[in-house]
């Protein structure tokens, strides 16, 4: 698939069908619509939480966006080093999302495809900027993404053991998440605490450790690398290859991937869960959170926090990913949002546990019920943990430290 100089509009498919189209238009703005048949049927697979009205409703009335694409096809997007990575590739520039959308959209989060619209197939033609895109087009497309800091590759998990990580076609149903130039053992880290997290009894998915010598097909630039690399299985992916539609909750509240540090709390998450999956969801999103506290892992930002419909329409909390004991590398570090008006990754008070129920209209007793639960399984489950012996001494020490230390009062 080649990238047309004259591109303006893209079709975006939810489920393998056409739902709308992205246009960009003059002055390099770009709108998104749906296709009128989407809006019309009464039994639509979702799409996004953002765009679901106050009544229930579709909401349809969406304003054009400048040089970005709209937020919820932004955050489909990779960010930091796999975005400069894949746009270098794709000969695109970083920054035009519009041209890196159609560059990566055969591999997207969720059950979202994106692909190109011929001239002659282009809505309002009237309404697009005529002028080439000077972003140079032309080579085949890479087929591969997923929204993240670290770099990330779609993988196929052989019978083997190995990985292979697809340049050309559609990704498999492993991420691959290669070392930290920066921090050491992050993929042991991260790998450790999904293990923790499993014996508290959240759900995770499955994850390895892999070699990074074991993996074939890697670009030259991860080849010299040394260590392992960490594979989680995606969730989004059901056996047989069908996607399974997700959105992150930047998604879901409509804002951009670099406002993920901010404009919302965790009780604003929590308050979603419980109106779109009941409290259950919510208690599961809170036993999560103290979790995340008590490893101290200050980056849960609101790309850390995802939606799944496993049937299409009905939304439920995903399992767990991206937990990092963070402390290790930045000593005082804060959470992400904020729990009850407080960052503090150093103790839980009755009074911040009423604040942050309050807003999520829950009950605050429950809520008080399961940060003391959380905390002393994973107080004890840290003690049986044979993963831990996977880091290095220092980085356990510090994070065995965080668990013991953590307040709740």
């Amino acid at each position: 698939m080649k990238l047309d100089p004259r591109l303006n509009s893209l079709a975006v498919h939810l489920h393998g069908r056409r739902i709308g189209v992205i246009n960009r238009l003059v002055g390099d703005h770009h709108l998104f619509a749906f296709e009128q048949d989407y809006v019309d049927n009464p039994h639509r697979p979702a799409l996004s939480l953002s765009f679901k009205g106050r009544t229930g409703g579709l909401v349809t009335s969406v304003r054009p966006v400048g040089r970005r694409v709209p937020p919820f096809f932004s955050n489909l997007l990779p960010e930091g080093h796999l975005r400069t990575y894949l746009a270098e590739q794709a000969s695109v520039k970083p920054e035009r999302e519009f041209f890196l959308l159609a560059a990566l959209g055969a591999d997207l989060p969720g059950a979202i495809t994106v692909t190109q619209l011929t001239p002659e197939d282009q809505p309002h033609p009237q309404l697009m900027d005529a002028q080439p895109s000077p972003d140079r087009p032309g080579r085949d497309s890479f087929q591969f993404s997923l929204a993240g800091v670290q770099l990330k590759f779609s993988a196929v998990m052989e019978a083997s053991g190995g990985l292979t990580i697809p340049v050309h076609g559609v990704g498999g149903h492993w991420i691959v998440k290669l070392p930290s130039m920066q921090f050491p053992a992050v993929p042991e880290n991260e790998y450790a605490m999904l293990e923790l997290a499993r014996a508290v009894g959240i759900r995770v998915p499955e994850t390895r450790l892999v070699p990074i010598a074991d993996i074939r097909g890697l670009p030259e630039e991860a080849v010299r690398m040394a260590g392992n690399a960490l594979a989680v299985r995606r969730f989004d992916r059901a056996d047989g290859g069908r996607p399974i539609h997700m959105e992150d909750f930047a998604q879901v509240f409509g804002v951009f991937p670099d406002d993920k540090y901010g404009h919302r709390s965790y009780a604003n998450i929590a308050a979603v869960l419980r109106a779109e999956t009941g409290e259950e969801g919510a208690y599961e999103f809170v036993r999560r959170l103290v979790f995340s506290v008590s490893i101290g892992n200050g980056d849960m930002h609101l790309k850390n926090w995802s939606l799944l419909y496993p049937d299409g329409r009905t939304p439920a909390l995903s399992p767990a990913y991206d937990f990092v004991a963070t402390v290790p590398y930045i000593p005082g570090d804060k959470l992400a949002l904020s729990f009850g008006g407080s960052r503090s990754l150093n103790e839980i008070t009755m009074d911040q546990v009423r604040r942050f129920a309050d807003t999520a209209h829950l009950p605050a007793s429950p809520v008080w019920e399961i940060v003391r639960e959380t905390v002393d399984r994973t107080v004890a489950a840290w003690k049986a943990l044979e993963a831990k012996e996977l880091m290095p001494p220092q980085m356990q020490s510090a994070i065995r430290n965080q668990i013991q230390d953590v307040l709740v009062r």
